[in-house]
């Protein structure tokens, strides 16, 4: 980056199946006050607005940024629109940490959401395309062979899914702002029927309505602030070809050049040493065992052992998701942007009765498409 940027303000909607009391311009409104407010900032204060939502197909509405820049704010301002399926919350963030980084602009908002009670995300995931296998029902269709790849490739005992799930789940419950907060236990998921094998129902995200906001800022109005930054140390997104022979879809070739670009830009030599927390992109629990080989926190074949031991929950080595991630909250489009907004929230020691103790370091990571796209930013208390 051409200069430090830093996250100056963080706001998101309280998330539910269904946020009938509220429009999408709405939506997104509650979300951009909270983190203007957060920041100690107005509209007037803000130069540009970068958005991002998953594809429009999803709740039928085409374009909306267009009527959406009135509701952010964006009149006779700068605007742009970033989409990269599920990992487009995190790409949005890094467009706007850019804006800021080259110099174009000295304060940018960023905003990304999802109001799935509108649209039908399951069906829209589940084209029928020519030429190619149909993906069958949703994303957990596509997904499911990969997980079940995984445990025969590492040896993987079947109880690593339901333990994330009810971790998660413990967690969520410490969130004021997730959609999933009921408490469940391991038997519980054990319990729950299996809907695309080996995936089961309490294993598998919920449909949201919600969405995130962060102001970024050059570290000249960074520090003018009234609270603590969060200083983007680093921040890259790979993508890689969805259909090519010999492509390692359980551990992607794109997330592991995108995570070992962050470490090496912020001067993290070991990951499982030098950071405290990750916020990473899990919309099934079998991808957390997995995201932790593909991230570098260990070997390949040692990620379920990690959560077998209990090393991923808080109070231990490395809280992962004390948020409740993805599997608690889902609104697509904003997915990856709470992941980052949480990762800050945690290096601003403002993340309520889910932080995370001494935190300097935090990852925030999101994937998208058929796990071809990974953005994600590595955030500290120190510039």
């Amino acid at each position: 980056m051409k200069r430090p940027v830093a996250v100056v303000g963080v706001g998101q909607t309280h998330h539910a199946s269904r946020r009938s009391d509220l429009s999408i311009p709405g939506l997104v409104r509650e979300a951009v006050d909270r983190a203007l407010a957060d920041a100690g900032l107005d509209y007037g204060d803000i130069d540009a607005v970068v958005m991002g939502k998953a594809p429009d197909q999803l709740e039928g509405v085409m374009q909306p940024e267009q009527f959406l820049a009135g509701a952010l704010g964006a009149h006779l301002k700068p605007l742009i629109r970033v989409h990269t399926a599920g990992s487009v919350g995190a790409s949005t963030a890094l467009a706007a940490v850019t804006h800021v980084a080259s110099g174009l602009f000295e304060r940018v908002l960023t905003v990304a959401w999802e109001k799935q009670s509108e649209g039908n995300a399951m069906w829209a995931l589940s084209p029928n395309l020519p030429f190619t296998p149909p993906l069958v029902a949703g994303a957990g269709g596509f997904f499911a062979p990969y997980c079940r790849a995984y445990m025969t490739r590492t040896g993987c005992p079947p109880h690593i899914g339901p333990l994330v799930a009810a971790n998660a789940r413990a967690n969520a419950a410490r969130n004021e702002y997730a959609h999933l907060r009921e408490p469940m236990t391991v038997e519980d998921v054990l319990q729950s029927p299996v809907l695309w094998d080996p995936i089961r129902y309490l294993e598998t995200c919920p449909s949201s309505d919600g969405a995130c906001a962060l102001v970024v800022a050059s570290e000249e109005q960074a520090k003018k602030g009234p609270r603590k930054p969060a200083w983007v140390k680093a921040g890259y997104s790979y993508a890689e070809a969805m259909w090519v022979p010999g492509r390692d879809q359980v551990s992607p070739q794109a997330g592991r050049l995108c995570a070992r670009k962050v470490y090496e830009k912020a001067g993290i030599r070991n990951p499982w040493k030098e950071i405290q927390t990750v916020e990473m992109y899990v919309p099934f629990a079998w991808f957390e065992p997995m995201w932790l080989e593909n991230l570098d926190f260990c070997d390949t074949g040692e990620g379920w052992k990690i959560v077998e031991r209990g090393e991923q929950k808080m109070g231990a080595h490395l809280p992962v998701n004390p948020s409740g991630g993805v599997l608690c909250t889902n609104p697509i489009g904003a997915s990856g942007m709470l992941r980052l907004g949480e990762a800050a929230l945690q290096v601003m020691e403002r993340a309520g009765e889910h932080q995370v103790e001494g935190v300097k370091n935090a990852l925030g990571h999101a994937y998208g498409g058929g796990a071809q796209y990974f953005a994600m930013w590595l955030v500290s208390d120190a510039l």
